[in-house]
């Protein structure tokens, strides 16, 4: 006879990681605040915002960073105006800006997938995880820049009938600052991983541990 097992699911939520959701989604509402600055012809702004969603997904991981950015957009589409430059979601969504926005959530979703499968990978002790800065870099650059300029170029062709190379092109007058907002989300995410271990989970809950059996 095996006893069931009652543990957690990985992807259950406690009271504290929904508080730790909240708290990052408040920090990338408050990365808004500073305003905006638009370069080029398409009008698209340089917000801060992006680094929230950096530091939501390399500090919380999949699960609670994908929340915090959830959190986030739909405030912001219920029309708190909690966007760069004091807009709400909706007038984001209208505006070319769009693919940005919406790039958010998959965007967040990488990062925290990849970060939790880089802290979880060569560790031979599963209660361990250690955060590393270079590899953080890079993710930080695929899911925050890579991945939110790919939405963000759909957006642009959409909403701004702008054409696939035009698109691209736009993009090149954020590339800098972005690649400066991964590196410091990696380091600050590394002091805060050595600071308060355990914030990232694995993806999957070991399986070696036997359930009981008679």
């Amino acid at each position: 006879m095996t006893t069931s097992d009652t543990r957690p699911s990985a992807w259950s939520l406690t009271i504290a990681d929904i508080t730790q959701a909240a708290v990052f989604a408040a920090l990338i509402a408050a990365l808004g605040l500073p305003g905006t600055i638009t370069v080029g012809t398409a009008g698209v702004p340089i917000t801060f915002q992006t680094l929230g969603v950096m530091l939501a997904g390399a500090i919380l991981g999949p699960k609670k960073g994908t929340l915090s950015v959830v959190i986030f957009m739909v405030l912001a589409i219920a029309g708190l105006p909690i966007l760069s430059g004091g807009r709400n979601g909706l007038t984001a969504l209208s505006s070319p800006t769009a693919g940005f926005f919406v790039g958010f959530l998959p965007g967040v979703i990488v990062i925290g997938v990849l970060t939790a499968l880089m802290m979880w990978t060569r560790t031979r002790s599963q209660t361990v995880p250690r955060y590393r800065v270079l590899p953080g870099i890079v993710i930080n650059i695929i899911g925050g820049i890579l991945v939110v300029y790919i939405c963000g170029t759909i957006g642009l062709m959409i909403r701004a009938d702008m054409t696939l190379w035009a698109a691209i092109a736009a993009n090149g007058w954020f590339i800098l600052g972005d690649a400066i907002k991964a590196v410091v989300a990696a380091v600050v995410a590394a002091q805060v991983h050595r600071g308060w271990p355990g914030l990232i989970g694995p993806l999957r809950r070991p399986t070696h541990e036997a359930s009981p059996s008679n």
